[in-house]
């Protein structure tokens, strides 16, 4: 028995998770699930029912969703399910702009994140990456250091597991990336169904599939390549923010309630 598991009318253990992109599943397209991606958190919930036919999964997460969205959208309809287990990663889309009063911010994280714990759940937290190699999202370092050891305090004070993504030098491969750069690709998704597993010290069975032969670009390809790149994913999210649109916009919860995960 798992040491987050409860009782429960319908479940025996709850899960929920929380935040945007990172947790909807970005990255990792399937077009047989809600929003057509499955990603990270669908992953442990499918290894956590391997062993325990009463689980319940809830995903409530939306892309471009922004801190105070998802405390204001996600924190009380997670409370209402009841969970016993909830994983939140939520600030990614505020750094990225161009001002963020980063401390303001995880003032209503933290509040947030109290209100989880005194719900009775279990609550998983993520440390943002550390971007070191990309030439532009590299330039948010410092911010997310800041950010990572705000987190980490508001872990403690809660009793809150802490995924130290900040250290996961395998993220530092692109192919562990999707084509965008900014979200992480299929391997890169079941990796960290394998690290959120660790933290929960629960026995799993994934296996991070083969990685494609990395394939060295000369000058002119590299030059083509960047070209592309910045015509089909950084104009149109740049033209997304300047227009003041979400890609998120019009999208619902891929599991607003609690299904058996498969």
């Amino acid at each position: 028995m798992l040491k987050w598991q409860t009782g429960g009318m319908d479940f025996s253990a709850r899960y929920v998770a929380l935040g945007d992109s990172f947790t909807e599943g970005v990255g990792d397209d399937d077009p047989t699930r809600p929003n057509g991606v499955r990603g990270w958190a669908d992953v442990v919930a499918s290894q956590l029912a391997q062993s325990n036919q009463e689980v319940g999964y809830a995903n409530l997460a939306i892309r471009g969703r922004k801190l105070r969205q998802i405390m204001a959208e996600q924190v009380d309809a997670a409370i209402a399910l009841r969970p016993t287990l909830v994983t939140m990663y939520a600030g990614a889309n505020d750094i990225l702009r161009p001002k963020v009063d980063i401390d303001s911010l995880l003032e209503d994280y933290d509040a947030g994140i109290g209100k989880l714990s005194a719900a009775g759940a279990t609550v998983v937290l993520f440390t943002g990456f550390d971007a070191k190699s990309s030439k532009v999202f590299g330039a948010m370092r410092g911010r997310t250091a800041i950010y990572n050891e705000l987190v980490r305090e508001i872990a403690q004070d809660h009793g809150a597991l802490l995924v130290d993504y900040w250290c996961f030098d395998e993220y530092d491969d692109w192919r562990m990336w999707g084509e965008d750069r900014m979200h992480m690709s299929t391997a890169g998704h079941i990796n960290m169904a394998k690290r959120v597993l660790d933290v929960l010290e629960y026995e799993h069975v994934i296996e991070v599939p083969e990685l494609a032969p990395l394939r060295l670009m000369n000058r002119v390809e590299t030059l083509k390549a960047n070209a592309r790149w910045l015509r089909e994913s950084a104009v149109p999210w740049v033209s997304r923010r300047v227009r003041g649109v979400s890609s998120g916009d019009g999208l619902h919860p891929k599991y607003p309630e609690l299904i058996r995960p498969s």
